[in-house]
């Protein structure tokens, strides 16, 4: 899971990636540097190991906790509003390395306000409203003929009480 506002150990980048994948059962010294090396360089951050991770930027330290959620080979990750507040060129690494683990099997449930977002890389929508499921389906039929009020009227930027 990845949040909104990325938790992390008040420790240097490579301490919090040894942690994580100190976790991980079977793999030795080796491998869980291999492992570490090649997450921080899919994140750009392969130069960054020795940095307290608290002095890294907002888009940094996101792709940092993406880098960590990444290291266990979770078969589903859990992002909340992941690129929430970031630059686009950040926000542009982290679509990609969501597309490239989606492309490499693991699942995806990624909550976002950002229609824009939404529309790049869903495949399917959960529309909720007040707490409750407006509308789901294919992302194709959400955005081209939304069924329920509440979508849209978000859709088209209105806001439905």
């Amino acid at each position: 899971m990845v949040f909104q506002r990325p938790v992390l150990l008040r420790r240097s980048v490579q301490a919090n990636m040894d942690f994580v994948l100190g976790l991980k059962p079977g793999l030795s010294p080796g491998q869980r540097r291999r492992r570490s090396e090649q997450l921080l360089a899919k994140v750009g951050l392969q130069d960054r190991g020795r940095q307290p991770a608290r002095l890294l930027s907002g888009g940094e330290q996101q792709r940092l906790a993406l880098a960590r959620a990444l290291a266990s080979g979770p078969e589903l990750l859990l992002l909340d509003e992941v690129t929430a507040s970031l630059d686009p060129a950040s926000i542009e690494i982290i679509e990609s390395i969501v597309l490239e683990s989606h492309h490499n099997g693991v699942g995806i449930v990624l909550v976002t306000h950002d229609i824009g977002q939404a529309r790049r890389l869903a495949d399917d929508i959960v529309f909720l409203h007040q707490g409750r499921v407006a509308e789901a389906g294919p992302a194709n039929t959400f955005f081209d003929k939304p069924v329920s009020a509440p979508a849209r009227a978000y859709l088209h930027g209105r806001l439905f009480v």
